[in-house]
C-alpha cells in the first residue's frame, strides 16, 4: 500500500494497514500529521486556548481572587505553538515507525495505476502499489478579489499566529472557521467585524444555536454585517478596507480569509492513473474507492465530510476494506450524518445527528428537550452558566436522534451523545446512568429525563 499524504485520514489508514499486515509506505510532503491537522486545526485551538485563559481572568474577581492582568505575548505564544507542533508531529512518527511503515519526505504522485512516484531531495523514487490512497488534503480558498500578502491580508495559515497582534480585524466568513476565528482574536484584545453574507452566522446550523452564539459577539463588541457578501479588498499603508455587495465598507488594520478551501489534487497526476474528479475532489464510493477499485481517496480530497475525526475515521475504514477486514461482523460503514462536530468559540458549540431544523422540515415527528446550564451547580462554580443541552429523539421510541449544546466543554459532552447516536440508544438509557454529581454532564441526564 502507497499512501500519499500523511494527515489524519493517511497516518490512520497506514497505522490500521501495517497492523493487519500490509507493507505500507507513506509519502509527505510537509508535517507528518497533515498541514490542516498541525497548520489549522491544532495551532488554531492551541491561540483559542491562550484566548479563553485570557478572558477567564477577566472573571477571576467574581470568584474571589485578586484582579489579574493577561498580556499577550506573541513570542511565547509563537514558541508554544512549535513546541505543540513538534510533539505531535514527533509522537505520530514514532508511532508509524514502530509499526514498520516506510516514510519518504516528498512529493508524491501518480505515474500509473499501479504507479506511485516521490520526488525527494535525494531524487526521484517509485513505488509499485497494489493498493493506492490518496489524501493530499486541501488549503485555504484565495478568490481573485483579495490580494492576500501574509501580512495585512491573511489567510486562516498567516494567522498562527499574525506577524502582529490585530488592533482591528475584518473578518470575511461566517462559517466553523470564520466564527473561531472572530472568537480568537477578539479573546485575545483585537476588535473585530464580521462579514455574514446569510442572515445569520453558521448558516448551516441549529438557528438557535447560532442565535446564541450572534449574541454573545454583540455583547463582546463585535460588529456583524448580516447580509453582505465581500467583494474587494484593498490596502493603503496600514489601514484594509473591505468593500461588500450592498455598498457597506468595513474598515480594520487587518482582513482575514475565512471562505472555504480547495483539494490539493492539480500534481496529483490523477488522469495518468484514470481517476475521475470533480471540482478537484475524488468522488468515491461507500467504501472511499475511486472509479479505479484499487485506488481510495479520504480526507478533504474525497469531498466528504471535512473533519480530521472523520478523515482519520476514513482512512481505518480503507485499510480494512482493502485488506478484507471489512466483511467482519463488528465493521461498519461510516454514516456521515452521525458524526460530531465542534465549534470552539467561547461558549463552545457542538451538535450530533438529526438537527431540530432539519426535521421540521422533513415533516419528521421527534421530541425535543432542552436544559439551560444555568439550572446546573457546575455551570454557577465556574461562573459561565450559559447555554444548553438540547436533545432530538424519536417520541414513539425514545432512541436518541440528535443534539446540540452550547457552554462550556461542549465540545466534550457531545461526545455522550454521539455514542447514543451511533448505537441507537435512548433517553432513557442516559437518564438512568449514575452521573458525578456536580458536573456538566447532568443537564444531559436532565435533558433525557
Amino acid at each position: 500500500m502507497v499512501i500519499i499524504g500523511g494527515g489524519p485520514a493517511g497516518n490512520s489508514c497506514a497505522t490500521t494497514a501495517a497492523r493487519l499486515g500490509a507493507q505500507v509506505t507513506l509519502i509527505e510532503r510537509d508535517t507528518v500529521g497533515g498541514a490542516a491537522h498541525l497548520w489549522d486545526c491544532i495551532p488554531s485551538k492551541a491561540m483559542i486556548a491562550t484566548g479563553n485563559a485570557r478572558s477567564f481572568l477577566g472573571r477571576v474577581m467574581r470568584m474571589g481572587l485578586a484582579e489579574v492582568r493577561g498580556e499577550v505575548d506573541l513570542d511565547v505564544l509563537r514558541e508554544r505553538l512549535r513546541s505543540i507542533e513538534a510533539r505531535l508531529e514527533g509522537s505520530i512518527r514514532t508511532l508509524l515507525e514502530s509499526q514498520g511503515v516506510e516514510l519518504v519526505d516528498g512529493v508524491g504522485s501518480l505515474k500509473g495505476p499501479h504507479e506511485v512516484v516521490a520526488e525527494t531531495a535525494q531524487g526521484v523514487r517509485e513505488f509499485e502499489a497494489d493498493v493506492v490512497v490518496l489524501a493530499t488534503g486541501s488549503r485555504p480558498r484565495i478568490p481573485d478579489w483579495a490580494p492576500v500578502d501574509g501580512e495585512r491580508v491573511l489567510t486562516t495559515r498567516h494567522a498562527y499566529p499574525p506577524p502582529a497582534l490585530p488592533e482591528h480585524v475584518v473578518v470575511i466568513g461566517s462559517g466553523v472557521t470564520g466564527v473561531e476565528f472572530v472568537h480568537m482574536f477578539n479573546s485575545l484584545g483585537s476588535e473585530v467585524t464580521l462579514i455574514v453574507s446569510r442572515q445569520q452566522v453558521l448558516p448551516q446550523k441549529d438557528p438557535e444555536v447560532a442565535a446564541a452564539l450572534e449574541a454573545d459577539f454583540l455583547r463582546r463588541g463585535v460588529r456583524l454585517y448580516k447580509g453582505a457578501r465581500a467583494t474587494g479588498i484593498s490596502r493603503e499603508d496600514d489601514e484594509v478596507t473591505v468593500s461588500c455587495d450592498d455598498g457597506r465598507v468595513a474598515r480594520g488594520s487587518h482582513a482575514l480569509l475565512a471562505i472555504g478551501s480547495v483539494p490539493n489534487s492539480e500534481m496529483l497526476g490523477l488522469d495518468a492513473a484514470g481517476v475521475h474528479s470533480d471540482r478537484g475532489y475524488v468522488p468515491v464510493d461507500h467504501n472511499l474507492r475511486s472509479n479505479v477499485p484499487h485506488i481510495y481517496a479520504a480526507g478533504d480530497l474525497s469531498g466528504r465530510l471535512p473533519l480530521s475525526s472523520v478523515a482519520a475515521m476514513q482512512g481505518r475504514k480503507i485499510a480494512e476494506h482493502a485488506l478484507g477486514a471489512h466483511v467482519d461482523r463488528s465493521h461498519r460503514h461510516l454514516d456521515y450524518d452521525k458524526a460530531a462536530s465542534a465549534i470552539f468559540t467561547e461558549p463552545e458549540i457542538a451538535d450530533v445527528g438529526l438537527a431540530e431544523a432539519d426535521a421540521f422540515a422533513e415533516g419528521r415527528k421527534i421530541r425535543v428537550t432542552k436544559v439551560p446550564f444555568a439550572s446546573a451547580a457546575k455551570a454557577l462554580i465556574n461562573d459561565d452558566p450559559r447555554g444548553f443541552v438540547k436533545i432530538v429523539s424519536d417520541p414513539a421510541t425514545g432512541v436518541v436522534l440528535g443534539g446540540s449544546i452550547v457552554g462550556r466543554h461542549a465540545a466534550e459532552l457531545i461526545s455522550v451523545l454521539a455514542v447514543a447516536v451511533t448505537n441507537g440508544l435512548t433517553v432513557n438509557d442516559i437518564h438512568e446512568s449514575l452521573l458525578v454529581h456536580p458536573t456538566l454532564a447532568e443537564a444531559l441526564a436532565e435533558a433525557a429525563e
